[in-house]
């Protein structure tokens, strides 16, 4: 005799099949997760390998000038005036890619607002957007939240401080 439950869909599912295997349903899930948790693993890894890149590329091209790079290499570090504005969250990041340092919500607003005053226009809270933006620089492994000054701010991951096992850059201050 089969030992596994099944449901008669009378548990007051919305949409729940009647006679489905819950086990069969629950190693899927399981394993859906496993994928999703892989994945998203990656994925921070791939953004954290992308920023270091383009930092790499953005101060080979500060030292030698943009004519080091050729077309697509200026759209994708947006140098080139292509009279499309990056979009927010793009311009945040590069922000503090380039910063070389922490920076607060604060700072990253406040150079909106000389630079790309336009933007920030778009907004109703300047403050609270450029927060969500960071967060999920967080999220994706491109930044980490320090502390700065007594106050929150945020890290390019490729500029976190060295741990006891690497050396330390010659740029961290």
């Amino acid at each position: 005799m089969e030992n596994r439950q099944k449901t008669n869909g009378s548990n007051g599912s919305a949409g729940a099949a009647a006679g489905y295997d819950i086990a069969h349903v629950q190693e899927v899930v399981r394993q859906a997760h496993e994928e999703l948790r892989q994945l998203m693993q990656q994925r921070a890894e791939v953004m954290k390998r992308i920023g270091t890149v383009k930092q790499t590329i953005a101060g080979l091209a500060n030292l030698f000038g943009d004519g080091v790079l050729n077309d697509e290499l200026l759209e994708l570090l947006d140098r080139k005036g292509n009279g499309r504005q990056p979009g927010f969250t793009k311009a945040c990041r590069m922000i503090l890619l380039q910063a070389g340092h922490a920076m607060s919500a604060r700072g990253i607003c406040d150079y909106l607002q000389q630079n790309i005053p336009e933007m920030l226009a778009r907004h109703k809270d300047p403050m609270a957007s450029v927060t969500t933006v960071l967060n999920r620089l967080v999220e994706y492994g491109e930044a980490q939240p320090v502390f700065a000054n007594g106050r929150r701010a945020w890290l390019w991951i490729a500029d976190a401080p060295a741990t006891e096992n690497e050396a330390p850059s010659p740029t961290a201050a």
